[in-house]
């Protein structure tokens, strides 16, 4: 995919050669000066006019015009140098990656040290451009009979004078691969829901466990009947569909200790139960599964890195649908903690699945949690759709993962959970919790409601129902699904083994 040269050659050939441009006032000097100098002082003149351009994510391009091998330019803004951010890099390169990928370019250079800055190395530059890469060109094939074929930039040129090839080669394949992994999650969460049934999410993750020698169990109805797994079957009972409790594990340590629970929500689709919902707002709840697709990209990300860290991954899947078997308002059930739940509202049923699944996390050895989930409306009112909701019972967890969100670009925001919101969730009197106390602090009470399952164990919630998906197009990749959270789950993993020494795990 990537070849990387540390001399830059002008005169070789390509289809195209992507420059980045910084307000310095923008001036051909360091390593752009010898391509100025090709175009006979042009580039500068071109400035001068205002045709060319440095100001953020601007795109110019322009033929060579056979002043030097490759047979068009292609700049990109970057705006002040000493305003340079990561993120800003990233979103850059997503913007002329579509550039490319738009013009049907199956082969491109980039000359990485006219990204360079005081405030990013030239290291930085190729972690940005190779997940940029896969993230902005991703398409989903969809199943139209006359698709036109999805041309791939299936070759880059990294010209680098000022870093080692081996640095380079190494942060190009961590980004490409983190950028592959939530692009799988992406198809999974656009993927139909009658063509993405829990079994197929089942089968999917035991091709996953294959493919990286993941330990794989998967639990059918009959095996949680026997648990006593109530709580995620009482989801299941309107449904035609049978449930799957997933687990991928994957040890990367001697000792099976420390391990790192990530849990998923895997509603394939929700049509709110006998709460149902309304016209417009069951269309895209075959996105409700967006939780467990960050899961299973961060196991495949994993699969990938083989990081020093014990990980078990669970996934609670099943539909939620509407029959004379179906749950209903004001049924008490009994989950797998054994904890019973008076259900109130029939539509609240992720925190019901999930409340199964942190406890099965645990019965598996996770001393430390992350669930991800389609959650709540109510982060969305809160939060708006480009920031994920968070709550925490740890301030030490909490801050690896807000650290870990920081370097994968996926913005979270901390909601509280007072005493009361506590109470307000073991408000029943009939059962021991109530999973839906009434809409205001929606949010909150249903990221309280799982914390109740998490007990003790340092544990993280983050509401993905307003990032899941985006209704137009970004930088970084198109409308409709995501992968949020996945590259969060895999850094935090990633970094875990080098500062877990901050948080005390549960014995």
């Amino acid at each position: 995919m990537f070849i990387v040269q540390q001399e830059i050659n002008f005169r070789e050939e390509h289809p195209c050669l992507i420059v980045g441009l910084y307000e310095k006032p923008v001036k051909f000097s360091g390593c752009l000066e010898k391509l100025d100098e090709l175009f006979s002082g042009y580039l500068t003149e071109l400035v001068k006019e205002g045709d060319l351009s440095a100001k953020e994510k601007r795109i110019f391009k322009m033929p060579a015009f056979k002043k030097i091998g490759a047979k068009r330019l292609i700049f990109v803004g970057l705006g002040k140098e000493k305003d340079a951010t990561f993120s800003g890099i990233r979103e850059a390169f997503g913007k002329v990656f579509k550039e490319v990928k738009k013009a049907g370019l199956e082969e491109a250079a980039v000359y990485v040290d006219s990204f360079v800055s005081e405030n990013i190395s030239p290291v930085d530059a190729a972690y940005a451009l190779s997940e940029a890469l896969p993230l902005s060109t991703y398409a989903f094939s969809g199943y139209k009979q006359k698709n036109a074929p999805d041309k791939q930039l299936g070759g880059l040129v990294v010209y680098c004078q000022t870093a080692e090839p081996e640095e380079l080669k190494s942060a190009l394949t961590v980004g490409y691969i983190l950028g592959k992994g939530t692009n799988s999650a992406r198809d999974l969460v656009n993927l139909p829901g009658n063509m993405l049934t829990a079994t197929d999410l089942a089968d999917y993750s035991r091709k996953l466990a294959e493919k990286y020698d993941f330990e794989v169990e998967i639990l059918e109805k009959e095996d949680m009947e026997k648990l006593g797994m109530g709580a995620i079957l009482a989801v299941n009972q309107g449904s035609k569909e049978p449930p799957k409790m997933i687990v991928l594990k994957y040890q990367g340590k001697d000792e099976w200790k420390d391990v790192i629970g990530l849990v998923g929500k895997g509603i394939t689709f929700d049509t709110g139960g006998y709460s149902i919902k309304t016209k417009s707002g069951i269309v895209g709840m075959k996105s409700d599964m967006g939780g467990a697709a960050a899961v299973l990209g961060a196991m495949e990300i994993i699969g990938e890195f083989r990081p020093e860290q014990n990980v078990v991954a669970v996934i609670a899947a099943t539909d939620n649908m509407i029959s004379g078997n179906a749950l209903k308002p004001d049924d008490v059930i009994t989950s797998l903690s054994g904890k019973t739940i008076e259900v109130r509202n029939t539509d609240a049923e992720g925190r019901l699945v999930l409340a199964d699944a942190v406890t099965y996390a645990k019965m598996h050895g996770a001393s430390f949690l992350v669930d991800v989930a389609t959650l709540t409306g109510g982060v969305i009112t809160a939060l708006g759709v480009k920031t994920t909701g968070a709550m925490t019972n740890n301030e030490e967890w909490f801050e690896q993962v807000l650290e870990a969100s920081a370097e994968a670009g996926e913005r979270i925001w901390r909601l509280p959970i007072f005493e009361d919101d506590w109470e307000r969730v073991r408000s029943s009197e009939i059962a021991d919790l109530n999973n839906s106390p009434g809409r205001e602090g929606h949010a909150i009470m249903g990221g309280a409601f799982v914390g109740e399952f998490a007990e003790d164990t340092p544990w993280v919630h983050l509401d993905i129902a307003g990032t899941a998906t985006s209704d137009k197009a970004t930088d970084l990749g198109p409308k409709g699904a995501t992968g949020v959270m996945t590259r969060t789950l895999a850094l935090l993993v990633e970094r875990f083994s080098k500062i877990n020494e901050k948080v005390e795990p549960v014995s």
